[in-house]
């Protein structure tokens, strides 16, 4: 089995190198590492032209980041719920991207491929937060030439005893296969039953947005906390009137600002309202006891059609467009002139 997939490279090594790739930055559980070093091994003993294994295998990289990145562009921060509720990991996948671009920035992109999860998150957030297409592909290409590189270089310096390795593995074939699937099942298991346990730890009273905005206009002034990353702010620039904003990260900083006698009221936009659950459990350990998450989050207060806030700058953007569609509207109203009659106009 062994000695038919090493066969199978040396004679179609880029197309198989390139479509593992190709496969695996779209997300797909295929991972192309093990095959980039048993190909680097092979291109070590002249079997593949080193070149073009790393020219193809570049390429491979960038393009399903590139397909990515416009999506985000796209969609905006839609492709990131979506991929944050599909995550075996549903609240950390999204979380800790932004908090990884809010600390490294855009360059994070660089090493993005050698940290797990990144990589498939970080080319549509970078969409989604408008990162420039020339800047984009600079950075995708340097972070896939030095992920591409490190594999193909680990073959080639420690082709000897990957030859051992692959001989070893071939003698005991099913075997070795058996326990690779074995192993991955085991993994998926794990994490899908972490998962689970996540969202138990979730379970917990919650308030609508109906309850709550009858709070508000009763004048019953509920602390209102969104706890939205900046990042996740930046791609939602609009928020529920008279929220504070409290990262996740920095709940523990702001404990002893919050008042323990009235409603406090959580909210963000991730799946389950995973983050705004995760911070009521901190402060319920805190003492607090009037702490309740916004069951469905921001998106729930704008589908249900209440005010939101939004930040200066989409204010002037909407002001802008609104001053744009009025000469429209106006001439759209404005009466034609008869037949025959020439139009008469007059200065303001």
């Amino acid at each position: 089995m062994t000695q038919q997939l090493v066969l199978l490279i040396s004679h179609y090594g880029l197309l198989v190198v390139g479509a593992n790739i190709l496969l695996d930055q779209i997300g797909l559980p295929v991972p192309a590492m093990p095959t980039l070093i048993v190909a680097g091994a092979l291109a070590a003993g002249g079997s593949i032209a080193l070149g073009s294994l790393f020219g193809v295998s570049v390429i491979a990289c960038v393009l399903p980041d590139c397909g990515w990145f416009l999506v985000g562009q796209v969609y905006g921060i839609r492709v990131l719920k979506t991929l944050c509720r599909i995550s075996l990991e549903p609240d950390s996948c999204v979380s800790q991207t932004q908090s990884r671009f809010e600390r490294w920035g855009i360059n994070s992109l660089v090493i993005a491929k050698f940290i797990p999860g990144l990589a498939i998150i970080a080319p549509p957030l970078a969409g989604a937060l408008r990162i420039g297409w020339l800047r984009f592909i600079l950075l995708s290409t340097a972070g896939a030439m030095l992920w591409v590189g490190c594999g193909l270089a680990a073959g080639m310096l420690f082709k000897t005893q990957i030859a051992t390795l692959l001989m070893h593995l071939d003698r005991i074939g099913g075997v070795a296969g058996m326990l690779v699937a074995g192993l991955l099942a085991g993994y998926v298991a794990f994490k899908w039953w972490e998962r689970s346990r996540f969202f138990k730890t979730l379970r917990m009273a919650r308030i609508g947005v109906a309850e709550l905005y009858g709070l508000i206009e009763a004048g019953a002034e509920p602390i209102i906390v969104d706890v939205r990353s900046p990042t996740a702010r930046e791609l939602e620039p609009r928020w529920i009137p008279g929220a504070i904003h409290v990262p996740v990260d920095a709940v523990g900083r702001h404990i002893g600002h919050l008042p323990r006698d009235r409603e406090i009221v959580l909210y963000c936009t991730c799946p389950s309202e995973a983050s705004a659950a995760r911070v009521a459990k901190m402060l319920v350990n805190q003492g607090f006891k009037l702490v309740r998450p916004l069951f469905g989050g921001l998106d729930a207060w704008v589908a249900a059609g209440y005010a939101v806030e939004g930040s200066p700058v989409e204010a002037a953007a909407e002001a802008v467009a609104g001053q744009e569609q009025l000469p429209r509207a106006e001439a759209a109203q404005a009466p034609e002139p008869e037949a025959g009659r020439p139009s008469v106009e007059t200065d303001p």
